[in-house]
């Protein structure tokens, strides 16, 4: 698999090689949270798409996903997403399936639910071997 920054806000997925690989159009493109949230909607439903194919025996060979996405505000955060498809070979009647099976994505899922954070602050342990002292926010 390989994950190509194509700009601040959008990656393309291709099925090249066995290993993630993380490329970027230029070296001053750093990786961000961002892309690493939108490298796994892309993975997940790359996987999906890649086993439902093999089942309904579909060439997936050409299957390829980008994802971009929009900032919003207060606080700031990803606002939206856009995930597009491109399967040059995935016959016309089978477009609908396809999208419907993307849907499945478990990362999908999590994205469209709200999901509880719980955050845990841990502290160094004391000389005197006492427990750390944590702190829930």
């Amino acid at each position: 698999m390989k994950i190509t920054l194509l700009a601040d806000e959008h990656i393309r997925l291709d099925p090249i090689g066995s290993a993630m690989t993380i490329e970027a159009l230029s070296p001053e493109q750093p990786f961000s949270p961002f892309h690493m949230l939108a490298g796994s909607l892309a993975t997940c439903t790359y996987s999906v798409l890649y086993s439902w194919a093999s089942h309904a025996k579909l060439d997936a060979a050409d299957l390829a996903l980008e994802v971009t996405w929009r900032f919003a505000d207060d606080p700031h955060r990803v606002g939206e997403m856009h995930l597009t498809i491109d399967w040059p070979s995935l016959p016309a009647n089978r477009a609908n399936a396809a999208r419907r099976v993307a849907e499945l994505c478990p990362i999908h899922h999590t994205l469209l639910q709200a999901t509880t954070v719980e955050m845990t602050v841990r502290q160094a342990v004391a000389a005197s071997g006492s427990a750390a002292a944590a702190a829930t926010a």
